[in-house]
């Protein structure tokens, strides 16, 4: 599967793909992973937060896990706010548990794992921010 660019396979996603890991969440307001995440919500999402320094605790409502294998629930995107070093063993871990989509935000890029996750055959987006295209797709 390409890297997905096309508004229609975007929408698609984003439309039937609801269930959300949003990895590198962040407790502080003025972060990106939390004010996109807020949003997020409001578009009916179901985030699953993960960030071993806040495991345990809630933000926006909603446990935060250590890591992606102790989401109790299957997830069908992973929202990724790490930096592009630290990507890889994000998608190793989220390839054990199982999704159908790995999104990019932007800054996030690892060029090696979106080569590796798009021969496997996984939907990969790149460097646009989910809020925005939640925002842009789904009004109307």
């Amino acid at each position: 599967m390409p890297v997905i660019n096309d508004d229609a396979q975007l929408k698609n996603i984003l439309e039937n793909q609801k269930k959300v890991a949003v990895v590198g969440i962040s407790a502080d307001p003025s972060r990106p992973s939390y004010f996109v995440s807020e949003v997020l919500q409001r578009y009916g999402f179901k985030l699953f937060f993960v960030n071993p320094k806040y495991a345990g605790q809630e933000i926006l409502g909603e446990k935060v896990y250590r890591s992606i294998s102790e989401i109790p629930e299957e997830i069908d995107i992973v929202d990724v706010f790490r930096r592009p070093v630290d990507v890889p063993p994000v998608a190793e871990e989220a390839e054990k548990k199982g999704f159908k989509t790995f999104w990019f935000q932007p800054g996030t890029v690892n060029q090696d794992v979106v080569n590796a996750l798009s021969e496997k055959g996984y939907n990969v987006v790149v460097d646009r921010c989910m809020k925005v295209e939640a925002m842009r797709l789904l009004e109307g």
